[in-house]
């Protein structure tokens, strides 16, 4: 396996990911996705979609086998949750 090195820093790579996703990706993949799983390049901004983040990693890598990825999950802020929801009807 190949150990893949960031080549930016966290606050950099997070803002490029979230520009290439608000203004490139977003448009093409919100409609019928919410809850899948995009992982963009954020060096060439290709972009696959899948319903967990290893598949959409896999399938980025498999195109673009030297991308940094960023993965957002559709129609949510993050990937990831931490925490309860109130919904939940916890306290």
């Amino acid at each position: 396996m190949k150990v893949r090195q960031p080549r930016y820093s966290k606050e950099e790579f997070a803002r490029r990911g979230q520009t290439i996703y608000e203004q490139r990706v977003r448009p093409q993949v919100e409609e019928g996705n919410s809850g899948r799983i995009v992982a963009i390049d954020i060096e060439t901004g290709e972009f696959e979609v899948a319903d967990d983040p290893l598949a959409a990693s896999d399938q980025l890598f498999a195109r673009c086998p030297d991308a940094q990825p960023w993965l957002i999950r559709i129609g949510h802020r993050a990937l990831h949750r931490f925490g309860h929801s109130h919904a939940s009807g916890l306290t």
